[in-house]
């Protein structure tokens, strides 16, 4: 027999919705196991159970939202730094991107709970996704999360075979192994990384291994969305029928 686990637990792992937004939703009793409305949180359930949300619950993540940004340099992902700003500040009606309307419109609400489903340096640039949605955040920011991030990067010096075969696989940062990369030669200076996990600035940290300096760091694609035509402090939202 399964051992019983936390409501709450389980519903993030099936992808529901965040822990946090489980407990949320169990503690307004929008969550049904088996038929049943559970209200308290803290509550065990069967790992092999049916859950249910209420339609209150769904309709509520059927208006969350979330957004592609493409993230100038000089702008943090996150919390705040002392001299620069987060990048969810780029976020307003005027850096819309008109090109890339959805027929959704801003809203001041969209701002609420928004945050970033993994980082980008303050020295980098690229495609950051802020989203409202925890189900989003779990598959891009997981523990378990497969989904590829691909990067292209300007580096100087010299990369011998050996050096390029560690980039690819072989290489530990902080002690820990990195799981297998995809790196490749795009032009004569710069490289393209693909990788499926996101160590506190994992690029830069895997070129200085082997030698290399990066001069220059652009993320343009996550899972199957890609960076595209976005010009740079611009955003757009997520269409609905993009799936990362």
């Amino acid at each position: 027999m399964n051992e019983p686990i936390r409501l709450s637990k389980l519903m993030s792992e099936r992808g529901l919705c965040s822990r946090r937004e489980a407990d949320s939703y169990i503690e307004r009793g929008l969550v049904f196991v088996d038929g049943r409305r559970v209200s308290e949180l803290g509550t065990k359930v069967d790992p092999d159970c049916a859950i249910r949300l209420d339609r209150e619950a769904s309709a509520q993540q059927q208006q969350r939202v979330t957004i592609l940004l493409h993230k100038p340099i000089g702008y943090v992902s996150g919390q705040p730094e002392p001299g620069y700003q987060p990048a969810v500040t780029l976020i307003r009606p005027e850096t819309l991107w008109q090109d890339g309307r959805t027929g959704q419109a801003f809203s001041r609400e969209h701002l609420k709970g928004l945050a970033p489903a993994g980082r980008l340096d303050i020295d980098s640039t690229g495609l950051l996704v802020l989203t409202q949605d925890g189900r989003v955040a779990k598959q891009l920011i997981g523990d378990d999360s497969d989904v590829e991030k691909e990067y292209l990067v300007r580096v100087e010096g010299p990369l011998d075979d050996r050096g390029f075969a560690l980039l690819n696989h072989g290489l530990s940062l902080d002690g820990k192994k990195l799981r297998p990369a995809r790196v490749a030669w795009q032009n004569a200076d710069q490289l393209r990384f693909i990788l499926k996990e996101g160590r506190k600035r994992q690029i830069r940290r895997m070129c200085e291994l082997v030698g290399l300096k990066v001069v220059g760091l652009k993320r343009v694609r996550i899972g199957r969305v890609r960076l595209g035509d976005l010009p740079l402090g611009q955003w757009r939202y997520l269409h609905e029928e993009e799936q990362f």
